[in-house]
């Protein structure tokens, strides 16, 4: 039987401009290795082989602390408190409103200025009989960006010697708050810098998508893809031919995941050709936001690569934008007494 040996190595990333000292975890497990920093609980580098064994870093990101305070893509980070749009930052609960940052335009994007990838989390490492992972937790006052109650976030991300990346998502309110976390990677299964995504495969387990208007606001309807290029029940190269992208130079929409939302399973399969790297997603969401990288431009990336439009995908598992003006989508809260408690997996087929 092969041995998969597992191993943590933790030091220092940085200093912030207050002084405190910014940590950098890298993770071995199986074929894979994972880094991952307590700023923003973001993800900085994974190492996965090609099927010649060939080892590249699939993860968009900088070679230093210093582009993660500069963040504007959003790269690698954990969104919190509420992932994607909210309508005109604002929201109501018991016929209270509550006011946001309008960070994009009159509505509010990843929570506002100073969302969860703009902080330092508390973090610390450890180790399962099947896995390696990083514990990151940050406390939220009331009325942070907004929001209301006084709320605790755990994020744990790991690796298990059978090639997945674990994705652990649970928050706590003293108040009824909507809440959507998830991670903004951006993935390029060639290896980072080496040329756009467009060659790429992919499967969504997805029968309709969130319709949006041109600010990428939902509409509140949910439209069938069959018949359509937001088709990807079947296994296909990405294709950005589509009239409808145009106002959106390529794909940023929350698809809907088929199957029950709190139960893990199937989500998407993403294939690169060439290096034979296959990357499959399970969630308990009931949405996976599929972003291609549409507004990157001369972003200085790692090692010197630059990385421009469709550089990179996101497949963000997420409940829908603007979930707390739309009724009638699935809800997402933290609450007395309810927590929130969401899961995903990312399997590299090595």
């Amino acid at each position: 039987m092969y041995y998969y040996p597992m191993d943590i190595k933790e030091r220092k990333f940085g200093l912030l401009s207050n002084g405190k000292k910014v940590m950098l975890y890298t993770l071995t497990a199986g074929d894979l290795r994972f880094s991952l920093t307590n700023f923003g609980a973001a993800w900085t580098s994974l190492i996965v082989p090609s099927e010649k064994g060939i080892k590249d870093d699939i993860l968009l990101g900088y070679s230093g602390l210093e582009g993660y305070l500069k963040n504007k893509p959003y790269m690698g980070v954990t969104i919190g408190r509420f992932a994607n749009r909210i309508c005109g930052a604002s929201f109501e609960i018991n016929r209270k409103t509550f006011n946001l940052d309008s960070n994009e335009g009159n509505n509010t994007l990843h929570s506002g200025w100073r969302g969860f990838d703009k902080l330092l989390w508390k973090s610390e490492s450890f180790t399962e009989a099947e896995g390696v992972y990083v514990r990151f937790e940050i406390e939220s006052p009331d009325g942070d960006g907004g929001f209301p109650g006084n709320l605790k976030a755990v994020v744990s991300y790991g690796l298990t010697k059978s090639n997945e990346l674990i994705c652990d998502y649970r928050v706590k309110s003293d108040q009824t708050c909507p809440v959507n976390l998830t991670n903004h990677a951006y993935f390029n299964l060639a290896g980072e810098g080496k040329g756009d995504i467009l060659s790429h495969e992919l499967l969504l387990n997805c029968s309709s998508y969130v319709e949006v208007d041109k600010n990428n606001i939902p509409t509140g309807k949910l439209l069938p893809v069959t018949g359509t290029d937001f088709d990807f029940q079947s296994r296909r190269k990405i294709c950005l031919n589509d009239s409808l992208l145009k106002p959106f130079k390529g794909y940023d929409h929350c698809f809907t995941m088929k199957g029950t939302p709190g139960i893990l399973r199937p989500c998407a399969e993403v294939r690169e050709p060439k290096s034979g790297r296959c990357m499959k997603v399970f969630t308990t969401q009931p949405g996976v936001q599929f972003y291609t990288g549409n507004h990157l431009k001369d972003v200085a990336g790692k090692q010197g690569s630059v990385y421009g439009k469709h550089s990179g995908f996101c497949l963000e598992t997420q409940h829908y934008p603007d979930t707390p003006n739309q009724p009638d989508f699935p809800q997402s809260a933290a609450s007395p007494g309810q927590d929130y408690h969401e899961k995903a997996v990312f399997l590299f087929d090595v």
